[in-house]
Order: structure tokens, then C-alpha cells, then sequence
């Protein structure tokens, strides 16, 4: 590991401490993985205002099975894209009904060819639920590695790589809760707080 990845590892831990947070609600694997899907161009916010009722209403993996999508369509609206997002769950729950006998599969390959999910989700899970060392890039992980130089690619899977290679496994799963709660309160898209983050001396983008 490079000495200035190191560092910045270092200042992240004393910041933000090394505890593993999942800023989704959930019980269960399944309701995990319905709240990732969920989350896509939504808040983590929003998605368990919807959440707490969902899943009150649907209370198993057999119950989303059998969800009338149209009925299901208004449940989840206010997350957004909510045609995709009803449609994908209702498959993807039916899929690990018959193929997975009900359990939220574990590895990579698996997760990846259920209905509706990306590497994103399969790592949030992997790391959430089976404690797998995985590197989940999110708008805030994508936006803050490039800035640092932790990576100079563009492409989620590329800049998954990228980490995987740059970080030690025992901060794959914590550097994406770090830089969230970093990417919410500092180093935000749209105005980023440069002249008070405490990481501006490895920021390429930063200027006096």
C-alpha cells in the first residue's frame, strides 16, 4: 500500500472510527437486497421512509414472489423508477424462491445473475450480510477516489478494480461507509466544503 493511501486510510479512521454501519434498514438478507434495489438514484432516507410500511405489508420473500406489480408499483413510488424497480424485485425474489431455495445466494456470480442486480448490490451484500471483503462503488466512492487519485477511471467496475488493488481487504467494506458519510457531509457533489475537509492536501481537484 502506498504511503499517501495509508494516510489517508489513517485520517479516515480517526474521523469516521472503523465500525461497520448499513445505513439500510433491514432484518433480513432479502430485505437487504430489496432496500439496495431500491436505493438506486434514491436516498438511503427516502428509501427506509418506504421500507418501514413494505416491509410490514410484505413480510417474506414468497409474499414479494407473488406481489401484484401494479399494487407493488405504488407501494415503492416514491423511490423512484418504480415500473423497473417493482418488475425487478418481483423477479428476483421469484428467482431465489425457485432457484436458491428462498436464501439470498452468496457469491458474486450468483447474486449478479438475479434480476435487477448489479456488482453494486451483489458487494453490498457480500459485505453486509456474508462479511466477504468486497469494494462496493457507489456515486459518492466513484466521485471521492477519483479526487483523491485512488483512481483514474470512469467505469464503476474499473474503479472497483482499481481499489481492490490500492486498499488492504480489511478496508474494502469500510472505505465505502467512511466516504458515504464523508461524500453527505464534506466532500459533496454539487458544493464540496474544500477549505474545511480535512483530506484536501490529497485532493487533486483542491485549490487555495
Amino acid at each position: 500500500m502506498k504511503k499517501r493511501t495509508k494516510e489517508i486510510l489513517e485520517i479516515l479512521d480517526e474521523q469516521y472510527g472503523t465500525d461497520f454501519i448499513c445505513y439500510l434498514n433491514h432484518d433480513s438478507p432479502w430485505q437487504l437486497l430489496i432496500a439496495t434495489m431500491l436505493s438506486a438514484q434514491c436516498t438511503d432516507a427516502r428509501v427506509n421512509i418506504v421500507t418501514e410500511g413494505l416491509f410490514k405489508k410484505y413480510t417474506s420473500v414468497e409474499a414479494f414472489a407473488q406481489a401484484d406489480l401494479k399494487e407493488l408499483e405504488q407501494d415503492i413510488k416514491p423511490t423512484g423508477f418504480y415500473h423497473t424497480k417493482a418488475r425487478n424485485i418481483i423477479a428476483c425474489m421469484k428467482e431465489i424462491r425457485d432457484r436458491f431455495g428462498g436464501e439470498v445466494p452468496r457469491e458474486l456470480e450468483e447474486l449478479v445473475s438475479l434480476a435487477g442486480v448489479g456488482r453494486k448490490t451483489a458487494n453490498v451484500i457480500r459485505g453486509n450480510i456474508y462479511h466477504e471483503p468486497s469494494v462496493v462503488v457507489d456515486t459518492h466512492v466513484k466521485r471521492i477516489s477519483n479526487r483523491l487519485g485512488l483512481t483514474e477511471n470512469n467505469d464503476p467496475e474499473k474503479i472497483e478494480q482499481d481499489l481492490m488493488k490500492e486498499l488492504p481487504r480489511d478496508h474494502w467494506i469500510l472505505y465505502n461507509i467512511q466516504i458515504i458519510t464523508f461524500g453527505r457531509s464534506v466532500c459533496t457533489a454539487r458544493k464540496p466544503k474544500c477549505r474545511d475537509c480535512f483530506l484536501q492536501k490529497y485532493c487533486k481537484e483542491y485549490k487555495i
